[in-house]
């Protein structure tokens, strides 16, 4: 029986502010913590990118936004290339903190270094445009929407992201859908992934809209959504053989810890694909932790902690998990 490949996904990685500050004099691979070595045996890791790559940029000020985050693409380039980070998504509510010079650097930066990415873009159709990887004799093709930050949105020739008002306007948002996954579908690849920034933070489960979104995406033809922006894991639903991780909760950041809700705690979500057709055989959760700007194995009680939430979580939709030492297992 052929090995399975493996697809890492992980939710927001934030490079900006205290990390930014504490990783610039580190080692390379110092912000993957004792995950480093995991990360790089993965055949492809995708990865939601919370912030621009740049050391350009006024921070934005033509609508208030409390927080602004940029790293210094000199260290922050090689991190990402260090665990071979293979897709960045850019739909989300910091790509334009730093308005249009740092937005064009993050694109620059990710394209010399060969990560593909999509979600934002010097206009609305290059914002929209799919991207794809390979992984192993696979083509895997990624869409990336944000419903985050409507002063964000890219239109026409202006840059910026690939907004959708899915909780506003659900028929626009799925329209405006449909024409990026005809797009993706012409990739003629093997396992179609979309990509999600929605809702608000500190939520514990999807709204009834970001369901039915969802629904929408599995009937598009979507094999695999990879949802984020909470900075809290939400549960899994599977949907016609699909898995939706409605949000992969924070991966590495600096931000401050809800000690109910432990916005530090997450997983790192793996899916096993069958390297002759792209099916997912099962989805695989490491328990993950951030310290100290860096992001860990989760230990115990740490990460009893977050199986037990994510079973808690997941239950409303029917999802069921089994368990492999330290990991959650969904088989599929």
């Amino acid at each position: 029986m052929a090995t399975s490949l493996r697809l890492g996904l992980t939710g927001d990685v934030m490079l900006g502010r205290l990390v930014d500050e504490r990783h610039r004099n580190r080692s390379v691979g110092a912000v993957w913590g004792d995950l480093r070595e995991h990360l790089r045996s993965l055949d492809a890791l995708a990865i939601n990118l919370e912030c621009a790559l740049s050391t350009r940029g006024q921070p934005w000020t033509l609508t208030h936004r409390p927080f602004h985050f940029r790293a210094d693409p000199d260290w922050a380039v090689p991190a990402l290339e260090d665990v071979d980070v293979s897709f960045a998504a850019l739909a989300n509510n910091h790509v334009l903190d730093f308005e249009e010079p740092a937005l064009y650097d993050t694109l620059s930066e990710l394209e010399d270094a060969g990560i593909a990415h999509t979600g934002a873009g010097r206009d609305e159709t290059e914002a929209f445009e799919p991207a794809t990887i390979t992984v192993g004799d696979l083509r895997v093709t990624f869409v990336s929407f944000t419903d985050n930050t409507p002063e964000y949105a890219a239109a026409g020739d202006e840059p910026g992201t690939a907004f959708l008002p899915i909780e506003d306007d659900e028929e626009a948002a799925r329209e405006r859908a449909r024409e990026a996954l005809l797009a993706a579908r012409d990739e003629r690849s093997d396992l179609l992934v979309a990509s999600l920034h929605w809702g608000p933070n500190m939520v514990e489960e999807p709204a009834p809209a970001h369901r039915r979104f969802a629904r929408f995406l599995v009937e598009e033809g979507v094999d695999l959504i990879h949802g984020h922006s909470a900075h809290v894991f939400q549960g899994i639903e599977v949907i016609d053989g699909v898995p939706v991780c409605y949000d992969c909760g924070d991966f590495v950041d600096d931000y401050a810890i809800d000690r109910r809700l432990h916005n530090d705690r997450s997983f790192l979500f793996e899916a096993r694909l069958e390297p002759d057709t792209g099916e997912i055989g099962e989805l695989r959760l490491f328990p993950t932790r951030i310290d100290n700007c860096a992001v860990y194995r989760a230990t115990e009680p740490a990460a009893s902690w977050s199986r037990d939430r994510m079973r808690e979580r997941s239950e409303p939709f029917g999802t069921s998990f089994e368990r492999d030492g330290e990991e959650l297992v969904l088989e599929l």
